[in-house]
């Protein structure tokens, strides 16, 4: 599978992941009253709101990007048909060609974490029919349970050629209440980095990368430096750019020589750009067309900061 991000990536000159993170507050008001007009104000009408808004940015830049990142927990708080929402999105993208990063952020036990690696990356029995449950490219996991969290999901990635990005060094300001903590003079997130590229080993999706790759915030750049060196060969996520503070020259450490090993995450600061002063001249009906601005300029800025790092090579 990370053949095909990484395809992906060089044929669109972008390593951007659009999170697909929607609140109904990002959602401009047409779509909103058509969907209640539909629906009502119930949670079916919220999932309906939700799945068009959806739609209107995956249309907008999906010729932009190789991949997209859903947040599930976006749609689960709107119950079952929250879940309809994301599974349309996840489907949707897959037919436009993206890359689909599920970020479920799963990790639990045996039969347990088996059982999440089935219902998002992998398929069920039913009888004497298999079925695939929501069938995402990737999916974001918590090793703090350790390996018996994580195994489930390899083993599943190894079958069906998925892969996954497991939590390494998270982005939020408390991260370090347990990440940075010291483990024989060294801190965790190290310990768990070393552990990710082993598991990587066991699951090379190409030459040069492995199915298993990592997430490092955008908001740490000299940890993701040492992180980069430790993991050679993972793939890193990089949530954190733009509403988080992340730019293009804060994260080309993340990048390996050859200009890959990186994909970097925006959410709100796309699919919400419309909000912003500097897009405030689409407006809400025009919110997909601010989301595409937001995207040529994040590519911009990233591209930029790769064309300096080349320059010193």
């Amino acid at each position: 599978m990370i053949r095909k991000l990484i395809a992906g990536i060089e044929k669109t000159d972008a390593p951007i992941v659009v999170g697909l993170d929607p609140m109904l507050s990002f959602i401009p008001e047409h779509i909103r009253n058509r969907a209640y007009e539909e629906h009502g104000e119930t949670l079916k009408g919220a999932g309906e709101a939700i799945w068009e808004y959806n739609r209107g940015i995956v249309d907008a830049v999906c010729d932009l990007v190789p991949a997209v990142k859903p947040q599930i927990a976006m749609y689960e708080q709107f119950g079952i048909e929250g879940l309809i929402a994301f599974e349309r999105t996840v489907r949707y993208c897959r037919d436009k060609g993206l890359v689909v990063i599920g970020d479920i952020k799963r990790g639990d036990i045996g039969s347990t974490s088996a059982a999440y690696a089935a219902g998002h990356l992998g398929t069920v029995q039913v009888g004497t029919h298999v079925y695939r449950g929501f069938d995402e490219d990737f999916v974001t996991v918590n090793p703090y349970l350790g390996s018996d969290g994580v195994k489930p999901f390899i083993r599943v990635c190894q079958e069906e050629n998925k892969g996954l990005f497991i939590l390494v060094k998270t982005s939020n300001p408390s991260s370090g209440e347990f990440q940075d903590r010291q483990v024989d003079g060294r801190p965790l997130y190290e310990l768990v980095g070393e552990q990710v590229a082993i598991w990587g080993e066991d699951c090379m999706g190409s030459e040069s990368y492995s199915n298993i790759g990592a997430v490092v915030g955008a908001t740490y750049p000299e940890m993701g430096k040492t992180l980069r060196r430790i993991m050679p060969r993972a793939y890193i996520l990089v949530p954190g750019y733009g509403a988080q503070g992340g730019k293009g020259a804060d994260l080309v450490h993340f990048f390996n020589e050859d200009g890959l090993g990186a994909v970097i995450n925006s959410s709100r600061g796309i699919i919400a750009a419309w909000q912003q002063e500097k897009y405030a001249s689409f407006g809400g009906s025009c919110y997909a067309d601010a989301s595409r601005a937001a995207v040529l300029e994040m590519k911009e800025d990233i591209g930029a900061a790769l064309a300096s790092k080349k320059r010193l090579y």
